[in-house]
């Protein structure tokens, strides 16, 4: 027996923690499943996880002494992010190339989760940009790209603002609602009014829950991927509804 071998427990506890925040960040399951058990094997043992939408089951055995750790975490719901899914992915093979202490390892990932976000106005300009592009790309000329980046700017600063008040659904609904309801102002000008109407409400699209769902179920996590297509097709309809209203109101302008 290695008496310089990191502890079962400890190392359990720390991998459900760093595979539970991965699922969070929309991650999708066999990356995280394939991380954690490099940082298992890294410190000598072998790892057995069952991961679902809300929580994982996690199993760490110990072939020396027999000594098995399970824990079942819940999946937190964290905004998704590109960063902590490449840095994180990084750790993994960092801690099993260079055989990091698990102190060395947890201080890199506290400092990876605790970086700052990106600031909420970048994110408001830029998504704004973006669906002002997709209009134009879509054949929109230039008052409604105007139009629909005024109201993606709308639409996503309600949802900052809302979604730590309301219910996930309702702050797409909303969300939507208000975006394409200011871009039903391209009805007072000459100009491609349905394009700004069916682009504004864009940045709204859930992709990388439906990415991450259809790359689960070809990889043979089917309840995963289904979960997580369920909660796309959901949000989905949350967008319809919210541009339908607004199209409720506008119609006699569309006919």
């Amino acid at each position: 027996m290695d008496n310089n071998k990191e502890p079962l427990i400890e190392v359990g506890e720390f991998i459900a923690e760093y595979a539970s925040h991965m699922m969070g960040c929309g991650i999708h399951t066999s990356r995280v499943i394939r991380s954690s058990k490099r940082i298992a094997e890294a410190y000598g043992y072998h790892m057995h996880i069952s991961v679902f939408q809300k929580s994982l089951i996690l199993t760490l055995h110990d072939g020396e002494t027999k000594e098995y750790h399970n824990a079942v975490v819940d999946i937190p719901a964290l905004p998704i992010s590109f960063e902590h899914n490449s840095e994180l992915s990084a750790l993994s093979w960092e801690t099993y190339d260079e055989r990091l202490s698990l102190k060395a390892l947890r201080e890199k990932y506290e400092k990876i989760i605790a970086a700052p976000p990106i600031r909420p106005l970048v994110v408001l300009l830029l998504a704004g940009f973006a669906n002002a592009s997709f209009c134009r790309l879509f054949g929109g000329d230039w008052i409604s790209t105007g139009i629909v980046f005024s109201s993606t700017l709308a639409g996503l600063y309600l949802k900052q603002r809302m979604s730590v008040r309301l219910n996930h659904y309702l702050v797409f609904i909303l969300s939507a609602f208000i975006a394409s309801l200011c871009a039903s102002a391209s009805l007072i000008f000459d100009t491609t009014s349905d394009i700004a109407l069916a682009t504004s409400v864009l940045f709204l699209v859930p992709g990388v829950p439906l990415i991450n769902g259809v790359i689960d179920i070809v990889e043979g996590h089917t309840l995963t991927g289904f979960a997580r297509l369920t909660q796309a097709s959901l949000l989905i309809v949350c967008i319809a509804i919210g541009l339908a209203s607004t199209l409720f109101l506008v119609k006699d302008s569309l006919i």
